[in-house]
């Protein structure tokens, strides 16, 4: 028994440059959608094609089309407040990002796996163990890439403390002996 394929609406069956023609109409809040669809059968009429399109099948395509457009959107504001976001920061914030959306979408597609009554393919379960492992490598690489940050950026405010303390000690009319004392107990350094 073959499986039912269901037939392509007479919207997707339209030519390339008809097609074109008919989202371009679509686009146009001035034009209805049974402006569009009379100029597009019109168009239809005139170039010598049988089929026409109906208003609900043009319906159907202006709310996909629709539904389309309201993800790319939402997409593209995320984009940019993550990006605007994170801009300033290190960049291991943009891969923990990153990571955190691959994680979730991992999850989900493991989720609608379990819910379907067909097992799995072994090759997508490896493919998901394999995407798993890689989230929690480049996890642990940027917590120690954090670390490293972390450690370099109080090593300059030290020494920054330490420069400042040993300028204000000079101001002040201290030994050099003194300021370089108070410069080595801020950096820690052991002196004998």
């Amino acid at each position: 028994m073959g499986a039912i394929v269901a037939r392509k609406s007479s919207v997707e069956r339209l030519p390339p440059d008809i097609l074109e023609a008919l989202q371009s109409l679509l686009r146009d809040p001035r034009i209805t959608q049974l402006e569009a669809t009379e100029q597009i059968n019109a168009i239809l009429e005139a170039q010598g094609h049988d089929e026409s399109v109906s208003k609900s099948a043009v319906n159907r395509y202006s709310m996909r089309m629709q539904k389309v457009g309201e993800r790319l959107t939402q997409s593209r504001e995320m984009a940019k407040m993550w990006i605007g976001k994170l801009g300033s920061q290190p960049q291991g914030e943009t891969g923990k990002l990153l990571n955190e959306i691959i994680r979730t979408l991992a999850f989900e597609t493991t989720m609608s796996i379990a819910e379907n009554e067909e097992p799995a393919s072994p090759k997508l379960l490896s493919q998901l163990a394999l995407a798993v492992q890689r989230l929690e490598a480049s996890a642990t690489d940027n917590l120690k890439r954090d670390e490293e940050i972390r450690k370099q950026e109080r090593a300059r405010a030290t020494e920054a403390a330490a420069e400042t303390a040993a300028s204000v000690g000079k101001a002040n009319g201290l030994s050099q002996q003194a300021v370089t004392e108070i410069k080595n107990q801020i950096l820690g350094i052991q002196t004998t």
